[in-house]
């Protein structure tokens, strides 16, 4: 009988305990919940941050690693000639070429361009003629089987200033110079970076270092680059008495390149704008006819006379 007695009063204590400490429990927990809520938000920004603070820090690694691997990325430029129905500057092609001939071309080769190309874009058909007589191409064999020179004329391409690859490769210091026939389409942002490239010529800076035979161009892959620095203010003479300054220069042989990679880029233009003329002239007759002759017939109603 004491011991059931016992054993009610411990029972009755129990629940009396779990009535009173439940309350206080719930609240603790939801305080608790409440501050964990909180800490993992807390927790979840600082992640955030750190990651946003990691990935910035990782994509200005990424680009600087980027820029002295690929080179400074390019200014853009206002080409006149990069407009839909613009054309290229004829004068900036002709003072081109003769920068090209003057500075560039005892370097490098145009292969792919004829003198005939010349012809009413940049020079009239006698110039470029007298042009091409003044160099001497291998041509032959003869009806006695030998080789022989003789003087240019309009079929013949640009001469190599190299007779082969090793020579090239000897006279640049290990380093192949490239044709230039295409070199504004083989090249990213090829003419922005041309330029850019051929203006871009400076005094390493501290801390980079260039070995020998090598010049710093921030442009360039790499930052060193073997060809030296091709344009000097009044390193020619202009024809129409344009003063010849490195810009200007840099200009007008960018101007000569781009034509020289799409000759055909005034006459594909042109065509264009005549396909569209042509097309717009059709959809306004198409337009006309859906509208003004179909409509009639769309419209029109049919009545059956069943009875009849």
């Amino acid at each position: 009988m004491a011991g059931g007695r016992a054993l009610q009063q411990l029972l009755r204590a129990r629940l009396q305990f779990q009535s009173t400490a439940l309350p206080v429990l719930s609240s603790i927990k939801a305080k608790n919940d409440k501050e964990g809520t909180v800490y993992l938000k807390s927790l979840r920004a600082f992640a955030l941050l750190g990651a946003g603070v990691s990935g910035f820090l990782g994509f200005t690694t990424v680009a600087s690693a980027d820029e002295a691997e690929h080179g400074l990325e390019s200014p853009d430029y206002p080409w006149p000639h990069s407009g839909i129905l613009s054309s290229y500057d004829h004068a900036s092609i002709r003072r081109g070429h003769q920068v090209y001939q003057q500075v560039c071309a005892s370097c490098h080769s145009m292969s792919l361009i004829a003198y005939r190309d010349l012809v009413g874009v940049a020079y009239t058909e006698e110039e470029t003629k007298a042009m091409a007589a003044e160099i001497e191409v291998v041509d032959g064999p003869n009806d006695e089987g030998e080789m022989f020179t003789r003087p240019g004329k309009l079929s013949d391409h640009f001469p190599s200033p190299y007779p082969n690859e090793q020579a090239a490769r000897f006279a640049n210091g290990g380093a192949y110079p490239p044709d230039l026939s295409v070199i504004t389409k083989a090249r990213h942002n090829g003419q922005n970076y041309i330029f850019a490239l051929l203006t871009g010529y400076r005094e390493p800076p501290a801390g980079v270092s260039v070995r020998e035979g090598l010049h710093y161009n921030p442009y360039f892959p790499g930052g060193a680059i073997a060809m030296p620095k091709m344009l000097n203010d009044g390193a020619v003479e202009y024809e129409d008495g344009v003063p010849a300054t490195e810009a200007q220069m840099g200009k007008d042989i960018v101007t000569f390149l781009a034509w020289a990679a799409e000759p055909e880029m005034e006459e594909r233009k042109l065509l264009g704008f005549k396909w569209i003329l042509v097309l717009s002239l059709g959809f306004i007759a198409a337009g006309y006819q859906r509208r003004m002759r179909w409509s009639i017939m769309k419209s029109r109603k049919l009545v059956l006379d069943v009875i009849n």
